[in-house]
Parts: structure tokens; C-alpha cells; sequence
């Protein structure tokens, strides 16, 4: 079997290429994996194993319509994980966005159709669906991002159903909630806070903290991502989450008790424009149909993690310089 993963040198590609290579998911072993990864500020190639002869790594932009006609054929999957992801960035400047989350998706599920690719798992998000007070959404609720980010995202999905529809690709769409675990950047929520407590400083937390988000572990995600990719039905799409919700008052809670801090440590900072108030979504459709069961609560995860950004300085003090959001 051999696998090409779009950003597979950030944190939940990464994750999933060490995954494929420790031959963790049936039928993976002795695989190969080709990584195309553009090496943006949030990418980390380091954290791959570059001295494994399975592993081909190619720096290179998924907008390379050349470039994927060269790497895409003899393939047998495409595992699509390459996107701008960073709301607040989104804000100040959307235009990556669109360019590497649309039509940067186009350009790849066209090439993959020229080429034949068999399969195609397509890596999205719940923030596509907007925001709810109750309940949780289902694959087939109407997407109503509120974000540059979130809408880029759900044109993504929308250009993948079309080339299912039209274009003859075997593709899946995943939507996960909000994942966490080592390597990754720290310019998202759980790693800021904890290198920030890791070394003495406050940690901004966005209103009065309100705001809903479900937490799922980065393994458990990429388990799930090869269940849909091996037995995932093509055109369809799937929830993916350990459906834990917290309020970000009562993560930040938690993190401050795993760090040995309090809260005189937060620094609450005004709300982000339009900011999504709560996520959820339902996940019956991959537990029925898939069998997926989620393996890391919440508590043991988050000890996991600050566990290891603290036994790792050296991989994420260089990275400060990169996380500090444009002007």
C-alpha cells in the first residue's frame, strides 16, 4: 500500500505518517508514505523519520499542478491534510486561505483524477458548521462557517463532493473537533497555555471564557481518519469526536492545576470577532457504521501533554518567534 499525504509535516499529519510507518492501523505494515508538505511556519519535518527508506519527502505546494502530476501516480490513497488552519490569522488576512484550502483542494482532487488515484480522504473541520446554543450537528446540517478559515474549509469539502459527483474521485470528507497532543504548534489554545505556564507567563483567555469546544485526543483522531479511509463509504461524510465539551474557563481550569498555577495567571483579553459560541457534533454515523470508540479521556491526554512540552523545551522554545500573530 502506498500512501501521499498532504501536510504530513504538521501536527495531526505527522501524527498520522508516524502512525502508517509504526504499522499501528491493520494492514499498514511495510507501507510507504510520500509526504508533501510546503514547510510553512507550522511545520515541523523534523518530527518525522526522514531516515526511513519508506518515507519519501517532498517540499513542495499542493497549488503544484505539475508537481502532483509527477508525485500522484501509483499511489493508492491520498490522505489530504495540507490547509491554512489558524482562525485569528484568518482574520487579519484570509487570502492563504483560499488559495491553499480551495483552490489548493481543486488543483490536488483534479490531478488525483487524472491520475487514478483510488482513494481520497478529505481532512476537514466542525467550525464549518458555524455555531450552536443545543444539540449537535449531524453530517447533513446546513454549514454556516463565520470564520475566513471555517468558510475556506467548508468550499473545500464542497469542491470534494463535486469531484465525487463529477469527477470520479473515491472520496470521503472527515470533520473533526478540536484536537490536542504533542508536536503541536504552539500558537493554538492548549500548547500556548501550557508553554506559557511552563515559563512563568499568563495565559490570554479570550471574554469571560464561555465559549464550548469538544476535545479529541490527535491518536484517536488519526485512528478514526484510517477507519473512514479503509472502510469509509465514498461521497459520504463523517463527525469525528471523543465528545468531551468544556468551556474554555474550565480547560483553562484544568490546565492550570496540571501546571501548578492559578488563576492570577490569566490574562482574560477582548473576545475575537464573531467567535464561534459552542461546538458539538454527533457522532453516531462512524461509531455505527465504522465501530469507533475514542481511547484517551480528556484527563489523561491533558496530563499526557503537559508532560510532554515539559520534557521537550528544546522542540518548542525555537518556535515562539514563528507563533507571534501578524500586526
Amino acid at each position: 500500500m502506498k500512501y501521499f499525504v498532504t501536510g504530513g509535516a504538521g501536527f495531526i499529519g505527522g501524527h498520522y505518517v508516524r502512525a502508517l510507518l509504526a504499522g499501528r492501523y491493520p494492514g499498514t505494515a511495510g507501507c510507504e508514505v510520500t509526504v508533501l508538505d510546503k514547510l510553512t511556519y507550522a511545520a515541523d519535518p523534523h518530527g518525522l523519520p526522514l531516515d526511513d527508506h519508506r518515507l519519501t519527502f517532498v517540499r513542495g505546494d499542493v497549488c503544484d499542478a505539475g508537481l502532483l502530476a509527477e508525485l500522484l501516480p501509483g499511489h493508492d490513497a491520498v490522505v489530504h491534510f495540507a490547509a491554512e488552519s489558524h482562525v485569528d490569522r484568518s482574520l487579519a488576512d484570509g487570502t492563504p486561505f483560499v488559495r491553499t484550502n480551495v483552490l489548493g483542494t481543486q488543483i490536488l482532487l483534479d490531478a488525483c483524477a487524472r491520475a487514478g488515484v483510488p482513494r481520497f480522504l478529505h481532512v476537514s473541520t466542525d467550525e464549518v458548521y458555524g455555531s450552536l446554543r443545543h444539540g449537535s450537528w449531524t453530517e447533513d446540517t446546513l454549514l454556516e462557517p463565520n470564520s475566513p478559515y471555517a468558510a475556506s474549509k467548508a468550499a473545500s469539502d464542497m469542491m470534494a463532493r463535486a469531484y465525487w459527483r463529477s469527477g470520479g474521485v473515491d472520496v470521503s470528507v472527515t470533520r473533526c473537533s478540536n484536537n490536542y497532543g504533542s508536536h503541536q504548534f504552539i500558537e493554538k489554545l492548549i500548547p500556548l497555555f501550557v508553554t506559557n505556564l511552563l515559563d512563568g507567563l499568563d495565559v490570554p483567555l479570550y471574554g469571560d471564557g464561555h465559549h464550548v469546544r469538544e476535545w479529541l485526543h490527535v491518536e484517536d483522531h488519526c485512528r478514526a481518519l484510517q477507519l473512514v479511509l479503509t472502510d469509509g463509504r465514498a461521497g459520504e461524510i463523517y463527525n469525528i469526536s471523543a465528545g468531551t465539551g468544556l468551556t474554555n474557563r474550565e480547560l483553562t481550569e484544568r490546565l492550570l492545576a496540571l501546571c501548578g498555577a492559578d488563576w492570577s495567571r490569566v490574562r482574560q483579553v477582548p473576545d475575537r470577532t464573531a467567535h464561534d459560541e459552542r461546538y458539538s457534533v454527533d457522532t453516531a454515523k462512524i461509531r455505527e457504521e465504522l465501530g469507533f470508540v475514542p481511547r484517551i479521556p480528556l484527563e489523561e491526554g491533558l496530563a499526557g501533554v503537559v508532560a510532554w512540552y515539559r520534557d521537550n523545551r528544546a522542540w518548542w522554545e525555537p518556535l515562539r518567534a514563528r507563533a507571534a500573530l501578524p500586526a
